[in-house]
């Protein structure tokens, strides 16, 4: 990936009951969603791979936005993002990324479900690198994805997070 120098990177921390986490965003989109309750290290080590000699600039007033939806989703208000996203990944990335919008809200899908859905069926163990390479948790429902066996596997922002995000979704389906 070309370094992208000079990008502006503006973040904020949302402080919602349990739930502490960092969000970064660009001119053209949120581009990074922390994990439950990590350090800004989190945020500077992300930007420092994905746009290497960018500025990081706290900026909670052009983040409200995004703040707002993601806390109505923990809130349960929310099922879906309307927010625009700035990805950046490859191609087959971002086509995975695209796809883990498309699992509805409290429901999930396999590793197997989304390589099938990006048609790409054999390429599995490429899905979940993708699915870990996710800089948008939550608004990126890469925690609608478990094992072939249903089972909660690797996640970002750990699995005691992904449970917790799964059992959110279900209680505000009822």
């Amino acid at each position: 990936m070309e370094p992208q120098n000079n990008t502006k990177i503006y973040w904020s921390l949302i402080n919602h009951r349990e739930w502490k986490m960092y969000l970064a965003a660009t001119e053209k989109g949120l581009c990074f969603v922390g994990s439950q309750n990590k350090p800004f290290d989190e945020v500077t080590n992300w930007a420092e791979k994905v746009f290497p000699g960018s500025i990081l600039e706290e900026c909670g007033e052009k983040l409200q936005a995004y703040a707002v939806q993601i806390t109505e989703y923990l809130e349960g208000k929310r099922k879906s993002f309307s927010i625009p996203f700035d990805y950046n990944g490859t191609e087959f990335q971002v086509a995975v990324w695209k796809a883990l919008c498309n699992i509805p809200y409290g429901e999930t899908k396999t590793y197997s479900d989304i390589a099938q859905h990006i048609q790409k069926p054999a390429a599995v163990r490429a899905v979940g690198a993708a699915i870990g390479k996710n800089p948008v948790l939550i608004t990126v429902p890469c925690h609608r994805v478990v094992g072939k066996d249903g089972s909660l596997t690797g996640f970002r922002g750990g699995l005691d997070m992904k449970k917790q995000l799964l059992e959110l979704e279900r209680s505000c389906q009822l």
